[in-house]
């Protein structure tokens, strides 16, 4: 299994196990929130939803990781195009850390 394989199937169980959030007005109120421990951002994403998104994961100091688009980023939470996710547990925000290293 090589690392894209790994992470998609951990962000898959995540979101089985309901902890990830998908959407950017969600993603944003988690955020402000403090509730959400790692956001995943397309590389794809509008302007204005990319400096939105970093600016408040910046000053919230949440981590934030970039994906390669936004059909992968959904195929692995079971959904179509996804621009933007949180995960709101640690166990799983710390292990996706390291698979996107």
């Amino acid at each position: 299994m090589n690392q894209q394989q790994r992470w998609t199937s951990l962000l898959g169980l995540a979101n089985r196990a309901r902890k990830v959030i998908s959407g950017e007005e969600l993603v944003v109120k988690e955020v402000r929130q403090q509730r959400a421990k790692l956001v995943l951002l397309s590389q794809d994403a509008s302007a204005n939803t990319m400096k939105k998104v970093t600016d408040k994961c910046k000053f919230y100091q949440v981590p934030l990781k970039t994906v390669e688009d936004r059909y992968q980023l959904g195929q692995a939470i079971g959904k179509d195009a996804r621009v933007v996710v949180a995960i709101n547990d640690a166990g799983f925000a710390a292990k996706l850390k390291t698979l996107l290293d």
